[in-house]
């Protein structure tokens, strides 16, 4: 408290409160009560500029404050010169002092019925037009203000839980949202304040009127002509005065009420929103038409045409001229970006600086053009949207070469010649050919080949070679490697699209498996586990539909996937063979899939663990058996126990990727099989079986 009372800022305000009481009480010189208008007119041109000059409304929110005072203060001065008036009337126009003999005398020339007539006017603008208006947009704001503040702290809250906001700019947020609350509900009660101060004049003005009419005639024996003539003179110069100020602070509310937030004031907002040529050349036509007319003035439409015009032409130029080009800040040689260290994409394509101009604009881009080919045709094959690519050069390879990077670890590579042709031999290309080039080996399929001109491709074809040039070569490569990848590309933001567009079809399918029982990370492993196993995730309605039983059993992993693969059995065989074919099949020998499953486990998985010798001679025998099938068959599906598919199919994936390994839980019991091979079994039996027909071989025996 000490403190405030030594701080004279703080006592600025009590300070003129209690003179603005002292002014409605005590009588003033006339030289004060002048010196006071003069203040209450550069008030309130003050507080009108300061309303003009915000960029936003919250920005002079002590508004309804300052035209509370700043109508106090006129109010004062209305009962200071009405004493004055009363007192002092009979003297002359200069008795009331020269602010209101000047607004008297010159203003109106003298004449009061005059003033009256000005002063009706002025007030008809204040209350009807300026006042009403201003306080009925008050009321709207302050009703939509408070209605949509709590969507706005929930929004804050929203942001804030998201992390898109700190605490400290949560905190700001709020309190301009509160402040916002305030300054309208301010502004709706401070609208009354201008009505009533505008009714109050009209009041004073016919006290100040009666009052002088009879003291004139009765205190000072002036007849009734001489006392209208002084009385009722000063008491419209002294309405005059106080109503100018009055219509400025209403000017300014309704300024205040109506603004839009922009980043200017209002006169740049303004003047920005008509700095449109379009605007005045219509303008000046219109004002140029009306001119022509006989009876019209032309001397004042013919100008202001001209000036629309003039205007128009200098908007137009200034409109035509460029923005001026800003230099970009020249880089800061110490400064690391983040993005100078990490590489943000998951494939990668490097190039030698000898195949740069494969991504050259300037020729075409024909690289970038097949890379987006692979891009699309991956992403239909595996059922997502496979993430964008990136290409960039890398110095440290030689001119020739590229390789292709999964999360920056190379898969693979080649060296290319960017001015020749790859002529593949396939396998149908004529012996004793004398086609001449650079010997070489097809990356992507490891067949012969050579590099020729461009020149001899028609000569390549006629020998029987298929030629393609080095962008098909890359991006062939780049197919072939990600291909075998699919899992690999599938993430958490992946996943999210393909739950996004299920949820517009089956929502309810979707909340039943996740976020709960499982979590974006559980589902996107289980996915990507299906995508490693063969299991296609194209038409993920089906796979959702299982994991949502699936769920009311189990959410550990292991058993979600046997589940899962055990109700798309039919959808595995399927890819294998036509429907109503046989599915070609090779089994395990009885004794040596028991041997399997009951020998040693992994302690951290639970699952067998296949000695050495015996996985090669499985791998070894399955793909021979594989290898033995006629060109143009599906390859055979190898069937085993529930407890051993994970093993085996582990073995298989790498000695033989072609034979997909099924549980006997995932074979369709209606599929028509024909069994190929025993393996493990006496060698009579691992010749093919006769053709049997689709009861003659049962599940239950295939399973013993």
């Amino acid at each position: 408290m000490l403190k405030k009372l030594g701080n004279p800022t703080a006592l600025a305000l009590p300070a003129a409160i209690l003179g603005l009481i002292l002014l409605m009480i005590v009588p003033v010189p006339t030289m004060l009560l002048d010196v006071c208008f003069v203040l209450n007119i550069a008030l309130s041109v003050a507080v009108l500029m300061a309303a003009l000059n915000a960029e936003k409304p919250l920005d002079f929110s002590s508004f309804p404050s300052v035209l509370l005072f700043a109508t106090l203060f006129r109010l004062a001065l209305n009962v200071a010169s009405t004493r004055v008036v009363l007192m002092s009337g009979h003297e002359g126009a200069g008795a009331a002092g020269k602010v209101i003999e000047a607004f008297g005398e010159f203003l109106i020339g003298g004449n009061f019925a005059v003033g009256l007539f000005v002063f009706m006017i002025l007030m008809i603008i204040n209350m009807v037009v300026v006042t009403k208006g201003a306080g009925r947009v008050s009321e709207v704001s302050a009703r939509f203000t408070l209605d949509a503040l709590p969507g706005k702290q929930m929004a804050i809250d929203a942001d804030l839980a998201a992390g898109l906001l700190t605490a400290d700019e949560a905190k700001a947020r709020r309190k301009e949202v509160g402040t916002e609350a305030d300054f309208y509900g301010a502004m709706d009660g401070s609208s009354k304040f201008v009505k009533g101060d505008a009714v109050a004049a009209l009041l004073i003005l016919g006290v100040n009127i009666i009052a002088g009419f009879c003291l004139g005639m009765i205190s000072h024996g002036l007849s009734a002509s001489e006392a209208a003539q002084h009385y009722i003179t000063l008491a419209v110069g002294d309405a005059l005065v106080a109503q100018v100020p009055s219509l400025l602070l209403s000017i300014a509310a309704a300024a205040i009420v109506t603004r839009v937030s922009d980043n200017r004031d209002l006169a740049g907002q303004i003047g920005g929103q008509f700095a449109s040529p379009s605007t005045w050349l219509p303008v000046a036509v219109v004002l140029a038409a009306i001119g022509c007319i006989p009876a019209m003035p032309q001397s004042i439409f013919i100008p202001a045409a001209a000036g629309a015009f003039a205007l128009y032409r200098k908007l137009k130029k200034r409109a035509d001229v460029p923005p001026p080009v800003i230099a970009p800040p020249a880089p800061d040689p110490g400064r690391i970006a983040l993005e100078d260290v990490s590489d943000h994409t998951l494939v990668t394509i490097e190039l030698g600086y000898g195949l740069v101009h494969l991504v050259d604009d300037r020729r075409g881009s024909p690289l970038v053009a097949r890379i987006t080919g692979v891009r699309k045709g991956l992403s239909q094959s595996f059922g997502f949207v496979v993430p964008q690519f990136r290409v960039r050069d890398a110095l440290d390879m030689p001119p020739n070469d590229y390789r292709v990077l999964l999360g920056g670890v190379p898969l693979g590579g080649a060296t290319v010649l960017a001015d020749k042709v790859l002529a593949i031999d396939a396998g149908d290309a004529r012996e004793g050919h004398n086609l001449p080039g650079v010997p070489t080996t097809d990356p992507s399929f490891g067949c012969p080949a050579l590099w020729i001109d461009p020149g001899q491709r028609d000569h390549a074809v006629a020998e029987g070679f298929l030629t393609v040039d080095p962008g098909t070569v890359i991006a062939t490569h780049l197919n072939q490697l990600l291909g075998e990848r699919p899992q690999a590309l599938l993430g958490p933001d992946e996943v999210r699209t393909i739950i996004d567009g299920v949820k517009e079809h089956a929502a309810g399918l979707v909340e039943t498996v996740t976020p709960t029982p499982l979590s974006l990370a559980a589902l996107t492993r289980l996915l990507r586990t299906l995508l490693e196993e063969g299991v296609p995730i194209g038409h993920p309605l089906p796979i959702l539909a299982s994991l949502s039983q699936a769920v009311q059993v189990t959410t550990e992993h292991e058993r979600l996937v046997d589940i899962v693969r055990a109700d798309l059995g039919g959808l595995i065989v399927g890819r294998i063979c036509a429907p109503g074919e046989r599915l070609p099949v090779l089994t395990l020998d009885a004794t040596l899939e028991q041997a399997i499953v009951q020998g040693l486990h992994d302690p951290t998985t639970g699952q067998p663990v296949i000695e050495p010798d015996l996985a090669r001679a499985i791998g070894e025998r399955v793909a021979a058996a594989v290898a033995s099938q006629p060109p143009g068959t599906p390859p055979p599906a190898l069937i085993v126990q529930p407890r051993a598919r994970r093993a085996l199919a582990a073995l298989l994936r790498l000695r033989a990727p072609a034979c997909t390994v099924l549980s006997i839980a995932e074979l369709p019991a209606a599929q028509p099989i024909e069994v190929l091979a025993v393996i493990g079994g006496p060698q009579a039996a691992q010749e093919p079986a006769a053709l049997p027909s689709p009861q003659s071989t049962p599940l239950e025996e295939i399973a013993a």
